[in-house]
């Protein structure tokens, strides 16, 4: 007799305690192996396929797309042993396994592996299943017209729970649309606009319960879960202004000298080096001359520790709300490699693929909003860093420059600190510094 195991959602690492199912990869019936993917969660930092460490039949699954378990609740059964082996000659596969947690990111290149066990002719099935919690489904729509809408048949590529629940809520069918996102992947403005379309010929879908927290309107309020990447962010900021007595002080900056020498460096042949990555570079020699800023606070021992490593953290713009990918030992790279990683994690940050180790361990943090077109901005410290450089758009402005009059390429550098780990003499000399070597590369050359 197959023994039927529950596979619960294990502990993800990093502090975190709760998951959002995004999508599963697996149904009741389903043959699966061990360490296969069933499961894809959104967690307050990466979304993370959950692989179960058991090899047999799902029997059931418990949660629906959108619901958020806590750490330790089932998320599915398996039944394993005699009478599980699919029938189609395939290979029957081991029972179990030590491994919860194979990788964190969502690889959509790989699909899931999906098989249905054949019952004997004239036996009865193997196992009898065990009620799964609701799982919603689209019922087919009979074509009324030629005109009628083709509904696709397989994974929605979708990777938001909220374009999800938009989609649920009127009574939208995610099949039957084409994504404008990379490789096809359904956006909100894919759901937003199919809802304007007056005479849009979608498949309409099964009513559901709502959630929990529902993401509703009543009389023109809209009320938005603070949860997931939004959550953890309204957390980390809220306990950086409660803990931290920040200061800000900020300097405009000629950087006509420094936007030349990152266009020779490009026409010299090689990688293409951001500004960002030279703005990194900078920073790394600033921070060290000015090591202060490079620390944290210990408050239970009453303590400033400073940092040996430059981790460098960046802010990173993405669908699921603003990210700070790491860049490990900044100190250690040069503008060329730096580019490089800057590139690698935001392509990460942007297909969710980003691990909960690619977002922590920062100790000092580059914002450059002048990509939202904007000249200058208090930040808000990245707890428990003690300082943020904040970059504003490089634009022409009027400027003395040699006693003259120029037009010249201006930015605004706004650094905010922690006032306990230095006073404003450092604070001003670590951005002075930074300043100069914008103004003047031949600054940083000097210090190298």
């Amino acid at each position: 007799m197959p023994q039927v195991l529950e596979f619960k959602l294990p502990d993800l690492g990093e502090g975190l305690t709760e998951a959002e199912i995004v999508r599963w990869l697996v149904a009741v019936g389903d043959v699966v192996e061990i360490d296969q993917p069933v499961v894809e969660v959104e967690t307050a930092k990466a979304m993370v396929e959950v692989p179960c460490p058991y090899g047999g039949v799902v029997t059931a699954r418990f949660g629906e797309e959108g619901t958020e378990l806590p750490v330790g609740a089932p998320l599915i059964t398996v039944a394993v042993g005699a009478g599980t082996e699919p029938t189609d000659g395939a290979a029957p596969t081991p029972s179990g396994s030590g491994n919860v947690l194979v990788g964190y990111g969502t690889d959509h290149s790989r699909p899931a592996r999906r098989r249905r066990v054949r019952p004997a002719a004239g036996g009865s099935r193997p196992v009898a299943a065990v009620a799964p919690a609701p799982v919603v489904a689209a019922p087919a729509a009979a074509p009324t017209s030629p005109a009628a809408v083709t509904v696709a048949v397989g994974p929605v590529p979708v990777i938001s729970p909220l374009v999800r629940k938009l989609a649920r809520d009127n009574g939208l069918d995610l099949r039957a649309l084409t994504g404008s996102g990379p490789e096809g992947l359904i956006l909100r403005a894919d759901v937003e606009a199919a809802l304007r379309a007056p005479s849009s010929p979608v498949a309409p879908v099964a009513p559901v319960a709502p959630a929990p927290v529902p993401l509703a309107a009543v009389e023109g309020e809209v009320r938005i879960p603070l949860k997931g990447v939004r959550g953890a962010v309204a957390e980390k900021l809220s306990r950086s202004r409660r803990e931290i007595p920040e200061a800000t002080c900020w300097v405009d900056a000629d950087a006509t000298e420094l936007m030349a020498a990152r266009t020779a460096m490009n026409t010299a042949g090689g990688p293409k080096i951001s500004v960002l990555a030279l703005l990194a570079r900078i920073c790394t020699a600033a921070l060290a001359k000015y090591p202060e800023l490079n620390s944290t606070v210990d408050l239970a021992a009453k303590e400033i520790v400073r940092l040996p490593s430059v981790h460098l953290g960046f802010a990173a713009q993405t669908e699921r709300g603003l990210v700070v990918p790491v860049v490990r030992d900044a100190q250690n790279r040069n503008p060329e490699t730096l580019s490089e990683e800057f590139g690698r994690l935001t392509g990460l940050a942007r297909a969710g693929k980003l691990a909960p180790s690619d977002l922590t361990g920062g100790t000092f943090t580059l914002n450059n909003y002048g990509v939202f077109g904007v000249d200058g901005s208090t930040p808000i410290i990245n707890h428990p860093e003690a300082a943020m450089l904040g970059v504003g758009r490089i634009i022409p402005k009027p400027w003395v420059y040699r006693g003259e009059l120029a037009v010249r390429q201006v930015v605004q550098l706004s650094l905010t600190f922690d006032h306990r780990v230095c006073d404003g003499g450092t604070a001003g000399g670590f951005l002075r510094y930074v300043a100069d070597c914008v103004e003047s590369p031949a600054v940083l050359l000097r210090s190298l």
